[in-house]
């Protein structure tokens, strides 16, 4: 039988407080979502001023991330290359820069998402949680 890493309370906890403390270094009002290897909602937080669209929008770049086992980037990129029918994949509704897997021993354990800010400035702050995880 195979064992793998999970994500707990608290890395969830230190995950959205690390993405939080970047976002708010930055002065960027966005929402960040972390989800477990199959895409469930483990924790999420809107920022004061984040546009309610965003708290929609965050978990989606996390699920598409934990269900691809990549960057949500590599979606976006597919589609804007001209790879249009991906559009009709299921369950992947949030092809947009800034969902990143979390990633233990080469095994995704799940992801975070952030919508609010530019697709960049959105995944710099995924990975500044992320990074939380040591």
């Amino acid at each position: 039988m195979k064992t793998k890493a999970v994500l707990g309370l608290d890395d969830i906890d230190r995950i959205l407080a690390a993405a939080r403390a970047e976002a708010q270094a930055n002065q960027w009002a966005v929402s960040i979502a972390v989800v477990d290897d199959g895409g469930h909602l483990l924790g999420q937080i809107r920022l004061d001023g984040a546009a309610p669209l965003s708290s929609y929008i965050a978990p989606e770049k996390a699920r598409t991330s934990a269900l691809g086992r990549r960057e949500s980037k590599v979606y976006e990129d597919m589609i804007n290359g001209g790879r249009t029918s991906f559009l009709s994949a299921p369950l992947l509704q949030g092809m947009l820069e800034g969902g990143v897997p979390i990633l233990i021993d080469g095994q995704v354990i799940g992801a975070v998402g952030v919508s609010g800010v530019t697709s960049a400035q959105d995944a710099q702050i995924a990975k500044a949680g992320i990074a939380a995880l040591g």
